[in-house]
C-alpha cells in the first residue's frame, strides 16, 4: 500500500511541476501588473492558461491530501 502511494505521489507532483512550468508569466514589470489585473477583472483569462490553472489546483489538492495519507501510515 504504501508503495503505491508513494508511486502515486511521484506522478501527482510531476503532473503539478508540468503544469507550473507551462503556465504563461505574468509579471512583466508595471504593465504587466495593470494588464493582468484588467484581464482578472474583465475575464479575458480563456483557452490553454484556464484549463492549466485548474489542473494545477487539482493537483495541488491531490497532492496535499496523498501527502497527509502518506504521513499518516
Amino acid at each position: 500500500m504504501d508503495a503505491v502511494l508513494t508511486g502515486v505521489h511521484v506522478i501527482i507532483t510531476l503532473v503539478l511541476i508540468a503544469t507550473v512550468l507551462l503556465q504563461s508569466g505574468k509579471s512583466a514589470g508595471l504593465s504587466g501588473a495593470i494588464s493582468g489585473g484588467a484581464e482578472t477583472v474583465f475575464g479575458k483569462k480563456k483557452g490553454i492558461d484556464a484549463l492549466l490553472s485548474k489542473v494545477t489546483t487539482m493537483a495541488a489538492v491531490l497532492f496535499i491530501l496523498n501527502s497527509i495519507l502518506l504521513a499518516a501510515l
